[in-house]
Formats: C-alpha cells, sequence, structure tokens
C-alpha cells in the first residue's frame, strides 16, 4: 500500500493553518503597514502555536508568524535566551 504524504510532518500544520486558505499579503505586508488583519487570522487558528514554534527554531525574520510580528518574536528569542 502506497501512501502519499504532502508534507514533511514536522510541518504538517501548515497545511491546517488558516494562513494557507489565505493570500500572503496579509503575512508579508510592504514595510510600515498594517499587520492587524494578520494577526485577527491568527487568533483564530488552531495552529498557531505550532506556528510560533516553527518561526522562532529557524529564526524566521519576516511576516507575521504566530500571531506576532517581526518585532515581537524578535523580543521573545531575546527575552527568553534563545
Amino acid at each position: 500500500m502506497l501512501i502519499e504524504m504532502t508534507a514533511e510532518p514536522e510541518l504538517a500544520w501548515q497545511e491546517q493553518a488558516l494562513c494557507a486558505q489565505t493570500g500572503a499579503d496579509f503575512f508579508f505586508p510592504e514595510p510600515g503597514s498594517s499587520v492587524r488583519e494578520a494577526k485577527y487570522i491568527c487568533r483564530m487558528c488552531e495552529m498557531r502555536p505550532a506556528c510560533l514554534e516553527y518561526a522562532l527554531a529557524n529564526d524566521e525574520r519576516f511576516g507575521v508568524w504566530g500571531g506576532l510580528s517581526e518585532k515581537e518574536r524578535y523580543a521573545l528569542r531575546h527575552q527568553s535566551g534563545r
């Protein structure tokens, strides 16, 4: 029996994330643009903890990940010593 895997197991959360059903423009806005819409979508997403953990572990520096902006993730990394 052949089982088709669409993503690496550690990235499977991405297929279920609400951002996968939304345009990337919300999550990677132009510099100085609002991230309010992206954060609103993130608050409703069950995959938010996995998304944030991924972003912190992979040092994602751009966009909204796990409901946090670039600056918020930077502050969280330095606060927790990552």
